[in-house]
């Protein structure tokens, strides 16, 4: 399966399982606007087909690169930093995940970081959903505190509402699998052609 078709498979099942739409706007996001729609990524990001999906997609984005390291802000970036490094190990180039803690504990090492990852290491930053960005931005300074070298952010879906500038104030690359227009155009197609709502 090309990356294309991969992308469109992902994206049925995100509509299917992870996306919400009503006309009167009753989402509120963490950014603590309201919203016609709303991304709930875990039923996509823990679905077996969906992990699959996203493992070699995000492989395909960092394959070539130096980056050794994936992670993000727990709870979001977990299971797709933990199937890029099922994957990466799948093809002959692991690619380690870590976890970015929200809160920091206050015992034992202290780390704002799990994982077996050290100073110096160049990462990607990944989150499932950005919005304004502010998850991602704190992963990003968190990740640098300990001493890794952020290259670039990778987000499972851009919902095109400034978070993407943001975080290009403190990284200079950042890759969407698909942004929120590719979602809707997607959607718009199944319910044309399936008549699914």
């Amino acid at each position: 399966m090309t990356i294309d078709k991969m992308k469109e498979r992902l994206g049925e099942i995100i509509i299917e399982r992870s996306f919400k739409y009503s006309e009167d706007p009753p989402f509120t996001l963490a950014s603590g606007k309201k919203s016609n729609y709303y991304f709930n990524c875990k039923p996509a990001t823990l679905d077996p087909e969906g992990m699959n999906l996203i493992g070699a997609i995000v492989f395909d984005m960092l394959k070539d690169t130096d980056i050794t390291a994936a992670g993000g802000l727990t709870l979001g970036a977990d299971p797709i930093a933990n199937a890029l490094s099922v994957i990466s190990y799948q093809k002959g180039k692991p690619i380690k995940s870590f976890i970015v803690r929200k809160d920091i504990k206050d015992h034992g090492t202290k780390s704002a970081i799990e994982g077996n990852v050290r100073s110096g290491e160049k990462v990607a930053i990944i989150d499932d959903v950005i919005t304004t960005g502010a998850s991602t931005i704190t992963a990003i300074e968190q990740a640098r505190k300990e001493g890794l070298k952020v290259e670039l952010v990778i987000t499972l879906i851009d919902r095109e509402e400034g978070g993407k500038e943001n975080i290009l104030q403190h990284v200079d690359n950042i890759k969407s699998i698909l942004s929120r227009t590719e979602v809707m155009n997607l959607r718009a197609k199944h319910i044309n052609v399936r008549g699914i709502k």
